[in-house]
């Protein structure tokens, strides 16, 4: 191998955005939207209302303020990656805006007052229900604020207190409306997504969920220049279990090799099914000698723990292959095949061992 093509091994690859990030990335593109939507409202109005004309330029410049605010957030690239706590930010921008908005249209008899709706569908939606119940506070003061100049003077009335709670409470029906509906919107996602990337015989990931977190782990481990290690494991009884006590006992069989594997591992392994009776584990910030002593542990909580059927107990074993980054592989394809073909030599060497 040359020089030059030792050297793009060692670029470090982009790490894959995370789940979260993903979601955060399409809740920025909907308040973008939401953004520019209140823009043009608020433009419209200014341009075809019939209102006090010495308020014009006020609104202009909010207009001007706001839309320059909206471009610093989206195409500056001050911030490199999407947080909630920077859509939250823009929260309040859209509030400050159409309060000032506000103030120059008329008040809480202002046409655009319904605009706090869009401030709090938007929070609801892409924040928790603590942040919009913030921004629902944040409202009823920008409420007050607006309300009748008489206040400061102590002319509290009971049909002025009415009349403003007549005003605010359709924000506070929206808000928890619109925050049940996020909570469930999102639980429903959260359950597709287990589904869909764990494996419903034994509660470990499937192929696809261990893809998508080595990947990102194995983009640290180039990063900053971390050994990782994965193990391939396969059972050596499975099918002899499943030709002489059915594939019921073939399940337990798998069960127990999960429950056993996972006593020997850190929170921070990851342990997932592959297919059949093949299992992998990733060890993140292992070398080679911590990866043959977890291999090694396993080995023996699988043996010292047989597979109990009613009254009889069979003895079960398992092979394991190991593969170690960078030595043996520089991307997750190239070490999960030499695990599995260090897995087969072991299975050669008489089973219920480990080879590297």
């Amino acid at each position: 191998m040359t020089a030059a093509g030792t050297e793009r091994q060692r670029v470090p690859a982009m790490a894959p955005l995370t789940l979260e990030q993903e979601e955060l990335r399409g809740l920025s593109r909907t308040v973008a939207e939401i953004e520019w939507l209140l823009l043009a409202l608020v433009l419209l109005y200014h341009l075809f209302s019939e209102g006090n004309y010495e308020s014009r330029p006020a609104l202009a410049m909010a207009l001007f303020f706001y839309a320059a605010a909206i471009m610093g957030f989206r195409y500056t690239h001050v911030f490199r990656q999407e947080t909630r706590w920077k859509l939250a930010v823009e929260t309040w921008i859209m509030t400050a805006f159409i309060t000032w908005s506000l103030r120059y249209t008329g008040g809480l008899e202002s046409p655009l007052l319904n605009c706090y709706l869009m401030v709090i569908i938007t929070s609801a939606l892409a924040l928790d229900k603590l942040t919009t119940l913030l921004e629902l506070c944040l409202v009823a003061a920008c409420f007050v604020l607006l309300g009748d100049p008489g206040l400061s003077h102590g002319a509290v009335t009971p049909g002025y207190v009415g009349g403003m709670f007549a005003k605010f409470a359709p924000f506070v029906l929206v808000a928890y409306i619109t925050t049940l509906f996020s909570a469930d919107i999102r639980y429903g996602l959260t359950r597709i997504q287990q589904m869909a990337e764990t494996d419903e015989l034994t509660g470990v990931l499937n192929r696809r969920g261990f893809a998508a977190i080595a990947d990102r782990l194995l983009a640290q481990a180039q990063r900053y220049r971390r050994p990782l290690s994965v193990l391939m494991i396969d059972s050596d009884n499975l099918k002899q279990i499943n030709d002489h006590y059915g594939h019921e006992a073939g399940d337990h069989l798998l069960k127990d090799l999960v429950r056993n594997t996972l006593t020997q591992l850190r929170s921070t392994d990851v342990l997932a099914r592959l297919g059949g009776d093949e299992f992998a584990v990733l060890l993140p910030e292992t070398p080679a000698a911590g990866a043959q002593d977890v291999a090694q542990r396993i080995l023996h909580a699988v043996a010292d723990n047989p597979l109990v059927l009613g009254s009889q107990q069979i003895p079960t074993t398992v092979s394991i292959g190991i593969a170690v980054y960078p030595e043996q592989g520089g991307n997750l394809d190239t070490l999960l095949a030499n695990a599995d073909r260090h897995l087969y030599r072991a299975k050669q060497s008489g089973r219920n061992t480990m080879a590297q």
